[in-house]
């Protein structure tokens, strides 16, 4: 059995996606666009090159993604997704830009528990909590 976090976004999945598969050496191996679906007709001219399903592979693991239909976004809350870095210059790097754009809930730091923590929500308003060790 997997797990798999399923991101929406309104309107920025393709740019999120992006940002992410250059930021943790991923790749997108799946990307389609409302526009080239049957679901085409059910959103509007402006919404059809926007993505219905993304998958990012990211190290073994698996990102999914879509934007959600227009009137139907819903900011995530409740959650927050979490990355384990090699090292801290790793953590620091990932949490920079992450962070950029975005808004930082607890700067890179030092805790009981790790040598490196750092909470954001990053300009796609998805919440990451960074850490290693």
């Amino acid at each position: 059995m997997n797990v798999n976090p399923y991101l929406s976004f309104n309107g920025q999945c393709r740019e999120a996606f992006e940002l992410y598969a250059s930021c943790f050496e991923g790749s997108i191996t799946f990307i389609v666009p409302w526009g080239e679906t049957p679901a085409a007709e059910t959103v509007p001219p402006d919404w059809q090159s926007k993505i219905i399903h993304a998958t990012l592979l990211l190290g073994g693991q698996t990102l999914q993604g879509a934007d959600a239909p227009p009137g139907q976004y819903e900011a995530p809350k409740g959650f927050s997704l979490s990355l384990t870095a090699k090292d801290e210059a790793e953590a620091k790097r990932f949490f920079e830009l992450l962070a950029e754009g975005g808004a930082i809930r607890m700067p890179v730091q030092q805790t009981f528990w790790a040598p490196a923590f750092g909470m954001l929500v990053d300009r796609f308003g998805i919440p990451w909590m960074i850490q290693c060790g």
